[in-house]
This record gives structure tokens, sequence and C-alpha cells, in this order.
């Protein structure tokens, strides 16, 4: 079976990072076939097309901003004749055989391989922490060392880059490709709010359930953290408690377990704060406290919370 591609990027006012990810885009081997790009820029940014003519870009005006709301806005307007459908953050870049390697595993894939990611080739060495390392976390099923997976907390563990092919439990959503019947019948969830935090764990761990995920060793991308479009550090504190909640009553996962893992989540944003003098690690944790002191008042009430 012969796959098209059609990708979709979200974007907010990121020109430079778009233009550093369109200019490697260009220099594909085999490039997608269509890209959506869903705009939700303070400014339009549609002037920066024109200095891409190869690629057959799609512009699509999106307001208010929302990673989820985009990225669902793209697949309603990819060309129904696409077999995968893919997503690629704005602050991204691929290897010039990238998408060539990734079509090489799709021709051969299984049916019930349902999503495969690139290969992040320049992920970043993290110093161990009490919640993602810890024997004890570990053995009250908190956190799993297992690349890939997803605890019965709702925590889940990266993959870096792998070695060779992993099947996994879940996909990050900066550079992946689904097939088109899956994403299309399980879009983003878009009560996750305007930053979106988790909603590609939420989206993939769904998929998942239905059939396999893949990360595929030799299609290779970098991603360069953009500092722009993001929230405080203290929002991001309410945002992590509110979604990962959400995310593990969603899937029925443990709540007691997700609470715990929070309560560290805020001890270990606090002692950085406090050890290193670092500002936003005490909002973070300021954050943090907030939210689920705003959980906890639902609670008691019967409230719903206002994602």
């Amino acid at each position: 079976m012969k796959h098209t591609i059609s990708l979709v990027i979200a974007t907010k006012d990121r020109p430079d990072d778009l233009r550093r990810l369109f200019a490697s885009l260009r220099l594909q081997t085999v490039p997608p076939d269509e890209i959506l790009l869903v705009d939700s820029s303070s400014e339009p940014i549609e002037r920066t097309l024109a200095d891409f003519p190869e690629l057959v870009i799609h512009y699509i005006r999106h307001w208010p901003p929302s990673a989820s709301a985009q990225r669902n806005a793209g697949i309603r307007a990819c060309n129904p004749a696409s077999t995968l459908i893919g997503f690629a953050d704005d602050d991204t870049t691929f290897e010039q055989t990238a998408f060539e390697r990734m079509l090489v595993f799709w021709n051969y894939a299984d049916l019930d391989v349902l999503g495969a990611a690139f290969n992040i080739r320049n992920y970043p060495a993290r110093t161990r922490s009490l919640l993602k390392h810890g024997k004890l976390t570990e053995w009250l099923g908190l956190y799993s060392p297992k690349v890939g997976s997803v605890s019965r907390s709702g925590w889940q563990t990266v993959t870096g880059e792998v070695e060779r092919t992993h099947f996994v439990d879940w996909l990050p959503s900066g550079a992946v490709l689904f097939r088109r019947e899956v994403v299309s019948a399980n879009l983003f969830d878009e009560t996750l709010g305007g930053y979106s935090y988790l909603e590609d764990l939420d989206l993939s761990f769904t998929i998942s359930r239905k059939g396999r995920l893949a990360v595929v060793a030799d299609a290779g991308y970098s991603h360069f953290s953009s500092r722009g479009g993001r929230v405080s550090a203290r929002t991001f504190g309410r945002v992590e408690v509110r979604n990962r909640l959400h995310f593990v009553r969603k899937n029925r996962l443990s709540v007691g377990r997700c609470y715990v893992g929070l309560g560290i989540r805020l001890a270990i944003s606090l002692w950085s704060g406090l050890v290193h003098r670092d500002i936003q690690c005490l909002h973070r944790a300021l954050g943090n406290l907030e939210e689920l002191c705003t959980l906890r008042r639902l609670d008691l009430t019967g409230s719903k919370p206002c994602l």
C-alpha cells in the first residue's frame, strides 16, 4: 500500500522556529504530501509561506489559541485521500531522510500498528528525581522505569532516543504519524485548555488500547524548545495538576496514586526553589498548591473543575 502523509503543524508566535522547520521539510528526500499550518499567532504569519514554494502548505487561521483545537482543525482539513496524519511541533527539525525512513516502516507495518513517532536525536540529559527514579515510587506504582510506559498514577515515562524501533504505551505529538482512520475517530481533547498540556499523552494512550504504537529508530528529528508561546511557571503549575488529574479520571487510572505523585512533584519544585533559589520552581510549586486546593474544594462541594 502506498501511503500519503498530511502533516499538521499548530503554531503561535514562533515565525523563526517555523522557518527552520520548513527549511528541514524542504530538504526531505520524501516530503509530506501536504502541510496544514494552523496559526494562532497574534499577527498572521501567512507571508512566511512564500519562502517555501516547494512545499504544499495550506494555511488555516485559528482563534483562540489552543494546541488541541488547532490540531483538530488541521485533522478536519486534511486531504481525504491521505492515509497517514502526522503532527509536528513548530520548534522541531527533521533529518533529511526522516520521512523516507518512516514510510519504509509504515509500508511493512502490521495493520495493528496505529501510530509511530520519529526518534529524537537531541533529548536533553535529565537529573534523577525522587518521583521518576526512586525505588519507592516504582514499588508504589507511581512511576515505571520502562521506556514509553504509563503507570496507574497517570505519569508517563519518556522514550528519549531509542537505539532500535521500540513499541510503547504512548507517543508525544512533537513528531508523529497515525493512521488516518484512528486519529480522525479520536481527536485531541479540547477540554485540556489553551496550553493543552498532556494532550498527546491523552490521545495516544487512548489509541494504544486499540493497537500498537512505535518509535522508529532510524527516522530522526530534533527538538529545540522555544521560549515563545509559553505560559508562566505559576500557570503551568496549575495546569499540570488539573490536566494530570483529568487524564487519570478520564482513563480510569488511580486517582489516589496520582495525588501522591502530585504531592511529590510539588515537594520537588519547592525544594529546588529553596535550595537553588530558583524563582520559577517556587512559582511552579505555588501553582501546584493553588490548583490542589481548588480541586479539593470542588471535590468537597461536588462541583466540576473548569478546564
